[in-house]
């Protein structure tokens, strides 16, 4: 049986002498989407993984604020997700000019930041980038 230290090495984790570990950016990602999922408690994935429970709200709201980009949900066998789409004319631009796509991408402008998305870029991943932009929806 695998010892807490080498499962966590296993991840990548690096654990120092003195007890503090330093974290990969795609394990607390995967750390933090496993807390999204709909009946686990923040509790029971930190026991899973040797943390405070606390360590993982922090990731959280890093996640939120998009400082933590977590990995692309799976796809499952339950109906597709649609992201409202609200069709207007474009408000004047702030400080500079943008091109209008030509080639049939899709750009999503929201506040300061455009996002250029391919032609083929499914619903659900656009709803997702909508998502962790924060947008209204």
């Amino acid at each position: 049986m695998e010892t807490m230290s080498e499962f966590l090495r296993s991840l990548g984790v690096v654990m120092y002498a003195d007890g503090r570990r330093r974290w990969p950016e795609d394990v607390k990602a995967r750390i933090v989407a496993e807390t999204l999922e709909p009946g686990v408690a923040v509790n029971s994935v930190a026991a899973r993984y040797g943390v405070r429970a606390n360590h993982i709200s922090e990731w959280r709201c890093l996640a939120k604020d998009g400082k933590l980009v977590l990995p692309a949900a799976e796809l499952s066998d339950e109906p597709t997700a649609f992201a409202p789409l609200v069709m207007c004319e474009p408000e004047p631009p702030l400080a500079r000019q943008l091109s209008e796509p030509s080639d049939g991408s899709l750009r999503l402008v929201i506040g300061d930041v455009a996002i250029e998305l391919a032609a083929d870029t499914p619903a659900l991943r656009i709803a997702e980038i909508v998502h962790a932009l924060g947008a209204p929806s």
